[in-house]
This record gives structure tokens, C-alpha cells and sequence, in this order.
């Protein structure tokens, strides 16, 4: 893994550090998970001086962020959308794509709670109708788990066309099936202006 990913790894998790609440709240997810994308406006953290300069941009449900870090010669990219229990203002799960590196394949990654299956993939679907595509959970850590996906240029293809609400699902650690709405509005839009950067 390069620096570049391993960075956006990071923000990754850091972007979305579960709460305790949080974590006893993901302990029994139900197989039914009521989900939805948060408005972007909802997920943008709080400035403090001594946080990296940042800039933002809202694409329908996905946010292309930028840093620029201290010591690094370049901005770190990446876009976003984040999904929280509705009813709670608390983000649940989180799907990103790091700024893609020359030469090297397209990074999708995907954060959950912890408590899941090692046995059953993450899937993804852009519609009902879709098989989708799968990759298995790659580590865990107290803020959550993740799994990490690289796009071939035929699914990148199939992202970039959809249009509506697909979903994204795994398995908590008894083995029930958790599913969650994922929004491909503005993909495509915000995926242009990410390889942009």
C-alpha cells in the first residue's frame, strides 16, 4: 500500500470515529437496518486552527474532500458518502474513493461498525436487479471495519451510469444480513472532479 493510501485510509477512519453510543448501538444491527445517505451538509466536521486546510464540494449524495497537511506537496482527495441510523445523529457506515494514483487501479473502501462476519463478502448493488460485487472485510479497528475494493474499468463503467439507490450489504458477527441504502446520485459528478484534483 502506498503512502497516498495509507493517508486516505486514515482519513477514512478518522472521518468516521463511532462513538461509544455508537459502538453499543451496532452491536444488534437488524437484518432490516433503517439507513439513509446524510446530507452532505450534515457530515462536514468542525474547523479547529490546527486542522489540515480543507475544501469541500457537494455532488448530490457524495462529497469530494480535499486536505493539504503539513510536510505533504500535494492536496489528499478523496469522495465520500456517509449513511447514519435515521432517527440518530450518528454516522453508521461510510463509502469512499481515494484519489485514484497513475497506474494503479481505481480504491473503493467501505467502514462499518465492528461486530461482523469475516465469513460473508461486502457486497455492493447499484439496483435490485444488479449481482453487484464483492470483497472480503480486510482488518478492524476500535472506529470500525473495513473492506477495500479495486474498480475495474467495467465496474468503475457501471458506477459511473447509475443513477438511483442501490445498497450495500454485509453480515454482523451471528451471521444476519445488514443492508443499507447506498445513493449513486452524483457519482459521476463527483468522480470527475476527484481525478481532477
Amino acid at each position: 500500500m502506498t503512502a497516498r493510501n495509507k493517508i486516505a485510509v486514515g482519513r477514512v477512519a478518522a472521518a468516521v470515529v463511532l462513538a461509544s453510543a455508537c459502538n453499543v448501538a451496532a452491536q444488534q444491527p437488524s437484518p432490516n437496518l433503517p439507513a439513509r445517505p446524510v446530507p452532505p451538509a450534515q457530515v462536514r466536521a468542525p474547523s479547529q486552527k490546527d486542522e489540515p486546510q480543507s475544501t469541500t464540494a457537494t455532488f448530490a449524495d457524495w462529497i469530494v474532500q480535499c486536505e493539504m497537511r503539513n510536510g505533504e506537496p500535494h492536496e489528499i482527495c478523496d469522495m465520500a458518502q456517509v449513511t447514519q441510523v435515521q432517527g440518530k445523529n450518528i454516522p453508521f457506515s461510510r463509502v469512499a474513493i481515494a484519489h485514484p494514483e497513475k497506474d494503479q487501479p481505481v480504491r473503493l473502501i467501505v467502514q462499518v461498525p465492528v461486530n461482523v462476519s469475516f465469513q460473508i463478502n461486502v457486497r455492493i448493488q447499484t439496483a435490485d436487479s444488479d449481482p453487484g460485487f464483492a470483497a472480503p472485510f480486510s482488518t478492524c479497528i476500535p472506529s470500525g471495519c473495513f473492506a477495500q475494493f479495486d474498480l475495474k474499468e467495467d465496474v468503475l463503467k457501471k458506477l459511473r451510469a447509475a443513477a438511483g439507490v442501490g445498497k450495500l450489504s454485509f453480515a454482523d458477527s451471528a451471521g444476519h444480513y445488514v443492508t443499507i441504502p447506498m445513493s449513486f446520485r452524483g457519482f459521476d459528478q463527483a468522480f470527475d472532479a476527484l481525478v481532477k484534483k
